[in-house]
């Protein structure tokens, strides 16, 4: 069974950790995910998988098969068309971001880092793996979209044609 972490517990930590980290203002440590992998990763626990990853925006890997499984998540939440589905965090998926966060209550800023990693995993439904066979699903309210971690922990989800893709935020090459 999931466990599910209070927002606001959620946010004034994350908000703490940011305020002591030296590391908070490296741009280096902002580019890929905290533990400085190329892809998202979920080693260990998959309950807290998509706390520790990389930003996503429109400055920072913008164009990325991380910012395409973001997207899927989007989708699944109803907030992006499947059509909308194509690794480049413009516009529209800044929007849909932003729709997001104010729907949890959070600062609509648009731009995906910790918390709201954290809020898409902790959501209704969320981020769902079986930790013996690493495979799984994300349920958002209303669609879900399978999702696997593979012998590295690197997530992994299907792109609109249906080919295995792997979430890293440094190539696209989702569809």
């Amino acid at each position: 069974m999931r466990k599910h972490h209070h927002l606001t517990t959620l946010i004034a930590g994350a908000t703490a950790a940011l305020l002591l980290s030296p590391l908070a203002a490296s741009p280096a440590s902002a580019s890929n995910s905290y533990n400085g992998a190329a892809y998202v990763n979920g080693a260990g626990d998959p309950i807290d998988d998509l706390y520790d990853e990389g930003v996503l925006s429109t400055t920072q890997n913008t164009r990325s098969n991380a910012t395409c499984m973001w997207q899927k998540i989007l989708w699944a939440h109803q907030l992006l068309a499947w059509n909308d589905i194509d690794g480049v965090f413009g516009e529209k998926t800044r929007d849909a971001t932003i729709e997001f966060q104010m729907a949890r209550k959070m600062p609509p800023d648009g731009i995906v880092g910790k918390i709201t990693f954290k809020a898409a995993e902790d959501g209704e439904g969320g981020m769902d793996i079986n930790t013996s066979t690493n495979k799984g699903y994300y349920i958002g309210p209303l669609r879900t979209f399978a999702v696997y971690r593979d012998s590295n922990n690197s997530y992994h989800f299907y792109d609109r044609t249906g080919a295995d893709r792997a979430a890293g935020y440094n190539y696209l090459t989702c569809a």
